[in-house]
């Protein structure tokens, strides 16, 4: 749909612009009204971070569902657009300077709330109580403090791997009370139930050790995905969405599942079965964007509806009781369907994105999302700043651990345990514990 003019809003230099990206890694923040907002730096990017079926304006901001128009100074109104049912549709939302005024327009039906709240931050808190209810928001509840391979190990992990850290942390005396293997043991994006022999142990097996210490087994899963190189997708090529493309990664190409084909629904149902059966109850659901990519489906079903279907299949799969931590995730369509979602690209060891893209993996890009973003926690999820790194070589590991401890919500750590020292060990037993329920940013 083209862009339409909702308002005016008075002159540009006298007010903030508050920009919501489409999904997790997507840059977000609250910028002066005369800037503009980071851009993809290649059309391989934007698919990873950005919402590939939208073109971005060269000047001003694009909201993804949610754009906020206050005064610079302290007090006053904020004006807020954003999306009446982002279950069924996310209109683009943009900002744009003309004549020094800033004019508001938008790509579809938005709805629009003006609150008087003293801060930016307030007044989006606000909003996000005004709206939780009625978008469906499940109740935030506690979730432990979970230990993950991936920023220690990545696609290397193994089954020793995990239990070494998980001995660990007991004789540490750690509050981890969840351990969740990561990327890196699936025999193939897309055959979640194969362990690769590379693992050196089954799946079944990896739980069953988890639990039998007393704490939860976790799993990395990336529902939608499958590569070209998987079983299921060379069995069933029928089963993938035509024409959709999630981007390359891992060196392979890579499919949507499409999950309005009763058999592929069946299919990945199943496999969650599997997997909650063999004792996995803490589920991260990454790359989530693509089962809301377009293309074509079996039934006519839009992305949106597609999306949420494949997340109440999963859900359906493991129980009520089970955790969905949803990563890569479209923000405003995840409500109501996960326990916690990712509010900011990966962390890294490096503090500067590479080529400025904020929406990829450093410290910079994660601390910013993750502040712009503290007003969603315990309202509509419990956030996910990703996962502390507290091991010598990270380049600034007490900025993010503040971070973490100030503005996070979610409780994660990433390293292998034995390579902690004084203070990583010991930032490790002051922040690894339940994440809070209630709102981080006050009204």
């Amino acid at each position: 749909m083209p862009f339409a003019d909702i308002a005016a809003c008075g002159p540009a230099s006298e007010l903030l612009v508050h920009e919501e990206g489409w999904q997790s890694w997507s840059p977000a923040g609250t910028y002066p009204a005369t800037s503009t907002s980071p851009r993809p730096p290649d059309a391989g990017r934007r698919v990873l971070g950005w919402r590939p079926d939208r073109e971005q304006p060269v000047r001003g901001f694009q909201g993804e569902g949610l754009l906020a128009v206050g005064p610079r100074a302290e007090g006053g109104a904020v004006r807020i657009w954003y999306a009446p049912d982002p279950a069924r549709e996310v209109p683009a939302i943009r900002a744009r300077v003309i004549g020094g005024r800033l004019m508001v327009s938008a790509d579809g039906p938005v709805a629009e709330t003006v609150i008087e709240a003293g801060s930016m931050d307030a007044a989006l808190a606000r909003w996000a109580d005004g709206v939780a209810g009625s978008w469906g928001a499940r109740p935030v509840v506690p979730i432990p403090a979970v230990w993950c391979s991936w920023y220690q190990y990545f696609g290397s992990v193994t089954l020793q791997d995990v239990v070494e850290n998980l001995e660990r942390a007991a004789a540490l005396r750690l509050a981890i009370g969840v351990v969740q293997i990561d990327d890196g043991y699936a025999a193939e994006v897309g055959d979640w139930t194969s362990a690769s022999p590379r693992f050196g142990g089954s799946l079944a097996e990896l739980a069953a050790r988890v639990r039998s210490s007393g704490r939860r087994a976790g799993i990395w899963v990336a529902p939608f995905l499958a590569s070209e190189r998987s079983r299921v997708a060379g069995a069933h090529p029928e089963w993938m969405v035509a024409g959709a493309d999630p981007g390359r990664n891992w060196d392979r190409r890579l499919h949507v599942l499409d999950v309005t084909r009763a058999e592929a629904a069946e299919w990945i149902s199943g496999c969650f079965r599997q997997l909650a059966d063999w004792g996995f109850d803490y589920f991260k659901l990454d790359f989530l964007y693509a089962g809301a990519l377009p293309g074509g489906r079996h039934q006519d079903a839009s992305p949106l509806d597609a999306y949420r279907a494949g997340l109440r299949l999963i859900r359906a799969a493991v129980g009520a009781e089970a955790t969905l931590l949803g990563c890569g995730a479209p923000l405003l369509p995840s409500v109501g369907l996960v326990d916690a979602l990712r509010v900011g690209p990966d962390i890294a060891l490096r503090r500067e994105p590479e080529r400025g893209d904020l929406s990829s993996p450093s410290q910079r890009g994660a601390e910013l999302a993750t502040r712009a973003r503290a007003f969603l926690h315990g309202r509509f999820w419990a956030n996910d700043p990703d996962c502390l790194v507290l091991r010598p070589e990270m380049e600034g590991r007490a900025e993010w651990a503040r971070t973490v401890e100030r503005w996070g919500g979610l409780r994660s750590c990433g390293d292998r345990l034995a390579a902690l020292d004084g203070w990583g060990l010991g930032a490790a037993r002051r922040l690894l514990r339940p994440s809070a329920s209630h709102p981080l940013v006050e009204v």
